[in-house]
């Protein structure tokens, strides 16, 4: 079972429509024009809608796995007081001193340029469940990180 935000459920459910009402059709239509010129074994058109075909089948189905399995949760339903998932957390790298500010999401949601990091991740696992001033240890390839707990809020947009 994976949570989603709101706004991550309503964007999947976007692109696996637009995936299944627009993008199918068209690739079912190029493969129809390709199978049309007879000669299918030095087709190459013919494969390339096939590639094509295969990878859209392939979204289809990852994204109708993961609408399956998931559920929408509001920051509302989550605890203030310590790290969840949907948390904003502010924190201090004990070795270099560098402050640095995340929510924490499904893997669905990660996304380093936004600010959003999975509760799969290393350093996430290690916040979870943590509270304003207490220090987290984070396995990363290059070691342990220390992380002090300088904040948290509301996130989940």
């Amino acid at each position: 079972m994976e949570y989603l935000s709101k706004k991550r459920y309503d964007e999947i459910s976007a692109e696996l429509k637009h995936l299944i009402d627009v993008v199918y059709p068209k690739v079912k239509e190029d493969l129809a024009e390709a199978r049309a010129q007879r000669d299918l074994s030095e087709n190459a058109g013919y494969r390339e809608a096939r590639r094509t075909q295969g990878k859209t089948i392939s979204r289809i189905r990852f994204l109708q796995k993961v609408l399956e399995h998931s559920r929408v949760i509001g920051p509302d339903a989550l605890p203030k007081d310590r790290v969840c998932l949907l948390s904003r957390v502010e924190f201090t790298n004990l070795a270099t001193g560098a402050s640095m500010s995340f929510e924490i999401v499904s893997p669905h949601e990660m996304d380093l340029e936004a600010g959003k990091i999975s509760l799969k991740s290393p350093i996430g696992a290690a916040l979870m469940g943590k509270k304003v001033g207490e220090i987290a240890e984070a396995q990363v390839p290059s070691g342990v990180l220390r992380l002090r707990i300088d904040g948290i809020s509301p996130g989940g947009e």
